[in-house]
């Protein structure tokens, strides 16, 4: 299986439903700063969880809206695109292996980013909701900037 180079930014266009759909919806609310979609896209259970530079291990809706809160709530602006990925569809669930770019902005500080990203989701009622997700930066002074730049 090719890694697709094209990036999901959450303006794609297409098909009604699937995993593309899922995943262009989920970057669509995110670069928006629209935390009920993001909490659309999360499943409403205790056995979710997300893993990433900042928040460490975040378990359950509450632990991971929090995150996206202090993301959205705040003067930073942090755009996210994903790509060089593979999507994995087994039943009802589907698991998306690939890269984030973008940047984060705040004042006069910008960083480019790039993250390592993998995102399970499964389907629920028919519809598919991100139960998992995990981001790292591989780059230590990478890493170390941003943490920085958002620790203010």
């Amino acid at each position: 299986m090719e890694p697709v180079q094209e990036a999901i930014t959450g303006s794609e266009q297409g098909a009604p439903y699937g995993p593309l759909v899922a995943l262009s919806e989920f970057y669509r609310a995110f670069n928006g700063r629209d935390m009920d979609a993001v909490a659309t896209n999360w499943e409403d259970g205790d056995d979710i969880a997300m893993d990433n530079p900042l928040g460490g291990i975040k378990r359950g809706r509450k632990e991971i809206m929090a995150v996206y809160s202090r993301i959205f709530g705040g003067t930073a602006r942090v755009y996210v695109e994903f790509y060089d990925y593979t999507i994995h569809e087994h039943g009802d669930i589907f698991y998306a292996v690939g890269r984030e770019r973008g940047s984060f902005t705040r004042g006069d500080t910008k960083i480019e980013m790039v993250i390592r990203t993998s995102r399970i989701f499964r389907r629920q009622d028919g519809r598919w909701q991100q139960v998992h997700h995990h981001g790292s930066i591989e780059n230590p002074q990478l890493l170390e900037a941003y943490q920085k730049a958002v620790a203010g």
